[in-house]
């Protein structure tokens, strides 16, 4: 399989122009929940270098908690309960900030969401 997950660049941007003292880098409030990561055939599409933003979005929802997993990585949990995106095929997910820019994009092979289960789902932003 293809590199699966990008940084936006909208993202890249932000923390170029935070290193620099130009703005303060936006916090990462949420993860966005979509079902275009496969193609017709059931194979993930990598994200697009340039992609601002899921390509199609279905749910977005606060964050529930982030851990250190080690000094330069944070690991995001976000749990779907029972009735959320009930009966979707969810294939792509990323984060996005307080100004509701998507900062990462990650795809991967299609998850049914049944309407009696929680899914949780982690995302670890590696530097």
């Amino acid at each position: 399989m293809a590199n699966n997950a990008i940084i936006t660049q909208k993202a890249r941007e932000n923390m170029a122009k935070a290193r620099a003292g130009e703005i303060v880098l936006p916090k990462i409030v949420g993860m966005v929940f979509g079902d275009g990561g496969c193609d017709n055939e059931g194979n993930v599409l990598a994200p697009e270098e340039d992609q601002a933003e899921l390509r199609n979005e279905l749910y977005r929802k606060e964050i529930d908690r982030y851990s250190f997993v080690n000094a330069t990585t944070c690991r995001y949990e976000c749990t779907l309960t029972e009735s959320e995106l009930s009966g979707s095929y969810i294939s792509e997910i990323g984060l996005y900030d307080e100004n509701g820019d998507v900062a990462c994009i990650k795809s991967f092979k299609k998850k049914g969401k049944d309407d009696d289960l929680e899914m949780t789902y982690t995302l670890d932003d590696i530097f």
